[in-house]
């Protein structure tokens, strides 16, 4: 499986760690930048790449994107057809493996992401590193609830 990565300048300096975490989990990668810290600069710009390259093959990849609050990303990231991008800013700080409040298991398990959406600001590197291993390792249910759900939102963006 490729990941794609992809972040503007508040997401920046989270990025640069996370490619070679992922990378060492043995994960081919593939970086749209920023390459450099530019502070004027906008995420759109980063981000349609990776959602596109998502979108082109949503089966074999997954993009990890971030910015800011990670919010304005997968706004971003979910305007391309195929591509379900769910946000990550970290877990109540109570029961966090509860099932119940596991947003990446959910958001894996129900809603099939392929994008996670980091807000940096909110994130530490070591949080994104347990959230990334659970989002690479959970898979889709395939339950037919969740299908069907999905195929709904597949038909808004088409």
């Amino acid at each position: 499986m490729k990941i794609y990565f992809a972040t503007d300048h508040a997401g920046f300096e989270l990025k640069e760690k996370v490619v070679a975490f992922v990378k060492a989990l043995g994960y081919e990668v593939e970086d749209f930048g920023a390459k450099k810290y530019e502070v004027g600069d906008d995420y759109p710009d980063y981000i349609s790449q990776a959602a596109h390259a998502v979108s082109k093959d949503p089966e074999n990849s997954r993009a990890i994107i971030f910015g800011a609050s990670g919010q304005g990303e997968a706004i971003c990231a979910n305007r391309y057809h195929h591509v379900r991008a769910v946000v990550y800013y970290g877990e109540p700080k109570s029961d966090f493996f509860a099932k119940k409040n596991d947003t990446i298991a959910l958001g894996r398990e129900h809603n099939d992401s392929n994008i996670l959406s980091i807000g940096a600001r909110f994130v530490t590197f070591e949080q994104a590193q347990v959230a990334i291993k659970k989002w690479l390792i959970i898979n889709f249910t395939g339950e037919e609830r969740h299908k069907r759900r999905l195929e709904k939102l597949e038909k808004l963006t088409r």
